[in-house]
């Protein structure tokens, strides 16, 4: 269970800033507000991970939705461990560093909320020991990222990176469901754990390459590989703390950390080297070339990171397993130095007021401590001696050399390996010249420029430190978590390496001093080459999208005006036309040789019958005759009600009548503020089109419940009838099925029925209708509104009602009733007081307010669910069992009855909360008539 509340830990813990800044406290408070959750998550990490340093793997699980084979599983290994290690340390850093970076005006409640909803997002995504659940995660993640890059929503570079991100990682997160999905399929399980001993069995699938390419369109989307890297620097226009984080530790490396998940069941085979090297190499130099040439500070470390990712997703490509130990070990040193670098470009900015390194130059006379920071953080990214960087680039560079898949064109790999260490070189060199020398600065927005606040440097110290100290001492200092990540990662034992600062004079070392010379020749050439680059054309990125997603949204807007043409015929026309079509394509007379054999026809079923068209067609036809019209169709319900009666479904006859009743005191509300007369409309074609779709389509219909009727199937209702008793502990099978076998359905339905309350709500509480003053024949309105005879006679039936409503919903676990039917009953019995005495006359007697009531009845209906979980049963499981009562005896207690509670309680505040608001509208008028 502990892996479970670590990763609930920052969802839970995303309420406490929003409510810091309800209370207005100050933004130390808000800060601390947010770091609680992440801080008591670490602290939790330590147990269980002193278990994965021992070798073991942690598990926890708990029961969701097991016939789809998702369950809430958790995995703690050693990949797990570095990751979440990553999430949670890095993001305290970025917690503290928010709270100086952010202004007194920025709503830092709700940015440190999405902070950690994001964190949450992504502990989930690394601790999923279910496929399907680290998809749900993935998404998550996606969506928490579109809330942070788009946090400055009032800026368009802002939204529009936002919507870039979430277009081309949901793309990606939805070929990963599809990739997932046939996982699932060929295992014969959603299990991670099965699924990564399945490897064989997955590569020798004739789905492989189709599976492989699916997850691949996830990873390489989310860690912006070529050639989907152009949505990562548009996502810059975030605060700085966000791209610190999430192109450090979190959202980037989402496909990364997936490219090493998925390693033991999809790597190893040619079709990975080649499309897993080959974007790598792309997105490495691609990302490393263009970075040189970027004016915007954090444009150059947005461009920085896409292509260390490329050197990261590169290696895991090569198909060694020393190469995936290199990758791991670079996953590391990227998050410290890029976090770090990225914190160093916010204080820049945060102090000078401007990102542009042609006018942030000299700043080591000014900020000289920052200036240390960023210098040591932009050595370790150009791989310099002594620093974290250094280490796992010369393994890169070694494991290059290595490769022979190539054949004779083998070289290539090193050749683009170091030519991408020599742009890194070049890039970091930009850096720190000429933001920190470089002459004097020029039209700085905030001039002279100084240290930030102290406690605004300590993140930055830290991530500094950890790059010093894994460069100068990694066997002290990394290398027992790097040795349990890389073998969660390769699945097995791990291969012979040694992490030391000197490894004699060869070709890795060779290679570096080629990419450090290089670079330093390449940066001094960089006003010839700035050149050279202006004269490209320039190919903007966002501009493209934009265009594209405009042009789909005008090509669904053109779709929209052609069929959305404010017609209610013509939308039913076109659905009831695709019905026909369907219904043409799938039904042959073979279909009507049923061999079930018919009911005996009486003579009441067919009178019923006749009543029932006779009563449909009166209101057709007569549907400008409002009353008539409602109470033919009144007729309608009550004959469905009888045909229930007849088929022994009192269950569903009780809910059908009271639906009617309810249905037909909304109609006859409504029908007050309607007009007096409706105006002909349809011409004599549009009626024979109307009634030649109607007859196509009832008799199609017709057909197809005759051809179901009579032919022969395998009814579920056996397997309801023997469990309702001994599983459910009742007797009426269809409240069981409601409230504990489809309880989650159940739960679902109640939860619209109250958004839909609340949404009408809404719109009748501004609404402002008058009434006509008399009806078609122009008689005016009563004017007794409460007539005494109504009134004598509804009052004394409120506590009869009441009392009948009570007897069904105690009796409906095992006779004929239950919470909806009650509920309905209640609500009818409250709206006659309404429609009797009025609206004033019932509020001066009890609340007029029923939002509360639905709230209420959703969150019994939710906690009893989640009742379950605590014993280990699936959500909304019920119990029950008999006590002996004093006087009663044996009496049967089933916690199904909480749930339906929540059902009664529901369905009243709902109905309440729409008849009683429309109610409301005749009370206004009233008044207003009265004013007039």
């Amino acid at each position: 269970m502990t892996l479970a509340v670590l990763v609930l830990l920052p969802f839970v813990g995303a309420a406490l800033p929003l409510l810091a800044e309800r209370l207005h406290a100050s933004r130390t408070v808000l800060a601390l507000s947010a770091a609680l959750m992440p801080a008591l998550a670490l602290v939790l990490l330590i147990a269980p991970a002193g278990q994965v340093f021992d070798g073991q793997t942690v598990h926890a699980s708990l029961p969701w939705v097991p016939s789809l084979g998702l369950a809430l599983s958790f995995r703690l290994d050693g990949l797990a461990l570095l990751f979440a290690l990553l999430v949670l340390g890095i993001g305290l850093l970025v917690i503290l560093y928010a709270r100086y970076y952010l202004s007194a005006k920025e709503k830092a409640g709700r940015f440190f909320a999405f902070l950690l909803l994001f964190m949450g997002a992504m502990l989930g995504v690394v601790t999923s020991d279910n496929l399907l659940l680290l998809v749900l995660f993935w998404e998550l993640t996606s969506l928490s990222s579109f809330l942070l890059i788009g946090f400055w929503s009032h800026q368009s570079a802002a939204r529009k990176g936002a919507r870039m991100a979430l277009a081309v990682t949901g793309m990606g997160g939805l070929a990963l469901l599809a990739g997932v999905l046939l996982i699932g399929q060929i295992v014969g399980s959603y299990s991670l754990g099965d699924a990564l001993a399945s490897g064989d069995l997955i590569r020798a699938s004739e789905l492989y390459p189709l599976i492989l390419g699916l997850v691949l369109l996830g990873v390489f989307t989310k860690s912006a590989q070529f050639p989907f890297h152009f949505w990562l620097p548009h996502a810059m226009a975030a605060p700085t703390p966000v791209s610190a984080y999430l192109h450090s530790a979190t959202m980037v490396k989402a496909g990364v950390f997936l490219l090493a998940r998925f390693y033991p069941m999809l790597a190893g085979t040619n079709l990975w080297f080649d499309v897993v090297t080959l974007a790598g190499m792309a997105t490495l130099l691609w990302g490393a070339a263009v970075a040189l040439f970027q004016h915007d500070l954090k444009g150059l470390l947005a461009y920085s990171t896409i292509s260390h990712l490329g050197l990261i997703t590169l290696l895991f490509g090569l198909n060694s397993e020393l190469a995936a130990v290199a990758a791991v070990f670079h996953i590391i040193n990227h998050a410290t130095f890029k976090a770090s670098l990225f914190m160093a470009a916010g204080i820049i900015d945060h102090e000078t007021g401007t990102r542009d390194m042609r006018r942030i130059n000299g700043l080591w006379k000014y900020m000289p401590y920052t200036a240390v920071l960023a210098m040591v953080a932009s050595a370790a990214m150009a791989g310099v001696p002594l620093l974290n960087g250094f280490l796992s680039k010369e393994m890169f560079f070694a494991e290059t050399l290595e490769s022979s898949r190539l054949g004779a064109m083998s070289w290539v790999l090193p050749l683009g390996a170091t030519l991408g260490g020599v742009f890194s070189v070049a890039y970091s060199a930009r850096f720190i010249h000429d933001v920190f020398f470089n002459g004097e600065p020029v039209n700085l927005p905030k001039f002279p420029p100084h240290e930030p606040p102290r406690y605004m440097k300590v993140p930055v110290e830290i991530l500094v430190a950890l790059c010093v100290a894994v460069g100068v001492l990694p066997s002290i200092t990394v290398s027992g978590l790097l040795a349990v990540a890389a073998a969660a990662t390769l699945g097995g034992e791990l291969p012979d390496y040694h992490l030391s600062i000197w490894h004699g004079f060869n070709l890795p070392l060779i290679m570096s001093v080629v990419a450090l010379v290089g670079g330093v020749l390449v940066y001094s050439a960089r006003n010839w080459l700035f050149r050279q680059y202006a004269r490209l054309p320039e190919i903007n990125a966002s501009l493209i999208f934009e265009r594209r997603i405009q042009g789909l949204a005008g090509g669904a807007a053109a779709l929209s005006n052609f069929l959305r043409n404010g017609s209610l015929q013509s939308y039913a026309a076109w659905l009831l036309t695709l019905v026909a079509l369907v219904l043409l394509v799938y039904l042959s007379p073979a279909v009507l040789d049923g061999q079930r054999a018919l009911l005996p026809l009486d003579g009441v079923s067919l009178l019923a019958g006749v009543m029932l068209v006779v009563a449909a067609l009166i209101t057709a036809i007569l549907h400008r005759h409002r009353m008539t019209a409602i109470m033919s169709m009144s007729v309608v319900g009550l004959v469905v009600s009888l045909a229930f009666v007849r088929l022994s479904a009192p269950d569903l006859a009780l809910t059908q009548l009271s639906v009617e009743i309810v249905t037909l005191l909304l109609l006859m509300l409504a029908m007050y503020f309607l007009p007096v007369r409706t105006r002909m409309e349809s011409a004599w074609p549009r009626i024979l089109r109307d009634l030649l779709l109607s007859v196509i389509i009832g008799g199609g219909v017709g057909v197809m419940a005759f051809a179901m009727m009579t032919s022969d199937f395998q009814s579920i209702s056996g397997y309801f009838l023997d469990n309702a008793k001994p599983g459910g502990g009742g007797t009426n099978v269809v409240n069981v099925i409601l409230v504990d076998f489809r309880g989650f359905d159940t739960f679902g339905e109640i939860t619209v029925l109250g958004i839909a309350a609340m949404g009408i709500y809404a719109l009748l509480r501004d609404l402002d209708l008058l009434s006509a003053p008399s009806d078609s024949l122009g008689r005016p309105w009563a004017r007794e509104v409460h007539p005494m005879v109504l009134v004598t006679i509804s009052r004394p039936l409120l506590p009869l009602a009441l009392l009948i409503s009570v007897y069904i919903f105690l009796r409906g676990h095992n006779l004929p009733g239950g919470g909806f039917i009650a509920g309905l009953i209640t609500s009818v019995a409250l709206l006659l007081q309404y429609v009797a005495s009025g609206v004033a006359w019932v509020h001066r007697r009890m609340p007029g307010d029923y939002h509360p009531v639905v709230a209420v009845g959703l969150l019994l209906a939710g906690v009893t669910g989640l009742a379950s979980w605590f014993f280990g049963h699936p959500f909304l499981t019920s119990t029950f069992d008999y006590l002996h009562w004093p006087l009663v005896g044996k009496f049967e207690v089933a916690s199904a009855l909480l749930f339906d509670t929540g059902v009664f309680l529901t369905v009243v505040g709902a109905t309440l909360l729409m008849l009683a608001n429309l109610g409301k509208l005749s009370l206004l008028d009233d008044k207003a008539k009265e004013g007039a």
